[in-house]
């Protein structure tokens, strides 16, 4: 993939960059693997707004991606790489021996015609997955699982990867993209690979319209609002927050406080967090 830049017409042209979208072979989706995305605005059942600043956007579909990879022993040849607006990689539309199409996140380097396969037996090459127990150490991996069956839930946006360090026991340690040294058990599976579309964090989104059409409204800084609407608005020009440390606007800390659980039964499982420090 590479970055495309813009004439500068307008102010805000000047510096936006977009994908010139060289990996993509195919332009329209699998229907058949299409279903509609309902618009939510961050509303929940209630009608009550619980994620801020989220409404309008352009209409999308939701492209089901197999992120299981659980049918074993057949092969599938890859019809065509395609764009998904639900995420920032790219996917691959598949087609196995028995004439079932199904999506997947498409890795570096996979390209229409090549063979992938899932399962034990499967070579260990870009695009097949294969149980944690089969993979050698040192690969670089993607679309992890870490229960048993219930697919792929590590490593799934552009241009990541994670490394298989260790094998021992019932456990493969990982080295995820954050650095967090984790175990996983090693029945779980995996696919060979570094998601693809890597230059995906290098676009400038360059106009406040081009968020909007994303479905991301305006947010404004507490700094500038009035002590009544948040606990840092008030003061003659720009002052601090005057608070011990930055709040949202209902008096709760924000901005680095620690949410997990103390007693979190995957604690265990951490070897090493993203901080560097290890789980006591």
């Amino acid at each position: 993939m590479g970055i495309k830049t813009y004439n500068p017409y307008t102010p805000s042209r000047r510096n936006m960059t977009g994908s010139d979208f060289s990996e993509i072979t195919k332009k329209t989706p699998e229907k058949s693997l299409c279903v509609s995305l309902a618009k939510k605005s961050g509303r929940n059942n209630q009608g009550k707004i619980t994620v801020r600043h989220r409404g309008g956007g352009s209409r999308r579909k939701y492209r089901i991606i197999d992120f299981k990879r659980n049918k074993d022993g057949i092969p599938a040849t890859v019809i065509g790489i395609e764009y998904d607006p639900n995420r920032t990689a790219n996917i691959a539309l598949i087609c196995y021996a028995d004439g079932q199409k199904a999506y997947i996140l498409a890795p570096e380097g996979l390209t229409d015609g090549m063979k992938v396969m899932n399962g034990a037996t499967a070579e260990v090459r870009v695009g097949n997955c294969l149980p944690l127990s089969e993979i050698p150490v040192g690969t670089q991996l993607h679309n992890i699982e870490l229960y048993p069956g219930r697919g792929g839930q590590l490593v799934r946006s552009a241009g990541n990867s994670a490394q298989l360090m260790a094998k021992e026991g019932k456990y493969a340690t990982l080295r995820l993209p954050s650095g967090e040294m984790r175990m996983v058990p090693l029945v779980c599976r995996a696919t060979i690979g570094v998601v693809g579309n890597a230059d995906h964090n290098l676009i400038n989104i360059g106009k406040a319209g081009r968020k909007r059409h994303m479905g991301i409204r305006p947010t404004v800084r507490g700094s500038v609002m009035n002590p009544n609407d948040h606990p840092h608005g008030g003061g003659e020009g720009k002052t601090g927050i005057g608070r011990p440390g930055p709040s949202t606007p209902w008096g709760k800390p924000a901005l680095g406080l620690k949410t997990r659980k103390k007693k979190n039964k995957s604690n265990k499982l951490i070897v090493r967090r993203r901080d560097g420090k290890a789980i006591k």
